[in-house]
């Protein structure tokens, strides 16, 4: 299950801000469970003490890395190496590089390589090298920005006030939508939501409602005017399924 992945967190203090710490490991709960916690830097410069209860209250092993030359990032280094003596330890089944920075793009890669599941968090700054190189990326700003979810009323979840979007603006979501639909529908133009879901996931590694306003997939369709959706109930009374088909637009419309 994806639940039960054992995640190495490798955190780069240099590129995120220890506000954002909280949402980080509540968003990696929703992966697996972070077993190595590390989180690099020169801790001996003033602007770094404000991590210190931080790194004592969620367990995290600060690695001291000094600033051996100007213009020479040495926490990159460091993270590098200790992220592959980790692949080679064979005892994870996954990472979460947590940096803005496009330093990172290769490690990503080379980590996917190896088989393992590779998240990415990073401001909304981060550049599309790296997000595209992680299975999954977080915007940190959506994670801290995102409404408690409502059990009450799934269709009615709440809004954003500030939509991040992400790789694929709505326009372009819209569009992807409509060829996945096109190509997993059955006979009558059905696609089950939960494979379409799957599918964008794949094609946009940065690919999340709450980038778009929405906590769940189903309001994201409906807010897009694009789709008819349907309800499909199955033997188990408390699941249901939902459906899409791309609407058929009348000839008087543009």
């Amino acid at each position: 299950m994806e639940n039960d992945k054992r995640i190495a967190v490798l955190i780069d203090a240099d590129n995120v801000s220890d506000k954002y710490i909280k949402y980080i490991f509540d968003e990696i709960l929703n992966h697996g469970v972070p077993t190595y916690k590390r989180i690099y830097g020169d801790w001996t410069k003033p602007q770094m003490a404000s991590w210190k209860r931080v790194l004592l209250d969620y367990s995290i092993t600060p690695i001291q890395q000094y600033s051996y030359t100007t213009g020479k990032n040495a926490t990159d280094s460091a993270l590098i190496i200790d992220a592959m003596d980790i692949l080679y330890s064979d005892n994870v089944d996954g990472f979460c590089i947590v940096s803005s920075d496009s330093d990172f793009t290769k490690l990503g890669a080379r980590l996917r390589e190896a088989g393992m599941y590779v998240i990415g968090m990073g401001e909304k700054k981060t550049p599309k090298p790296f997000i595209a190189s992680c299975e999954k990326f977080k915007y940190l700003e959506v994670l801290a920005a995102a409404p408690a979810e409502s059990y009450e009323g799934t269709e009615k979840m709440e809004k954003q006030e500030v939509p991040k979007e992400g790789m694929a603006s709505k326009k372009e979501l819209i569009e992807a939508i409509k060829t996945i639909v096109t190509e997993s529908s059955d006979e009558d133009g059905w696609a089950f939501l939960g494979e379409v879901g799957k599918r964008l996931n794949k094609r946009y590694s940065d690919f999340d409602t709450r980038n778009y306003g929405h906590s769940k997939l189903t309001p994201l369709i409906s807010s897009l005017k694009e789709f008819e959706i349907q309800q499909r109930k199955t033997s188990n009374r408390h699941i249901i399924h939902y459906f899409i088909k791309n609407k058929v637009k009348n000839k008087n419309q543009k």
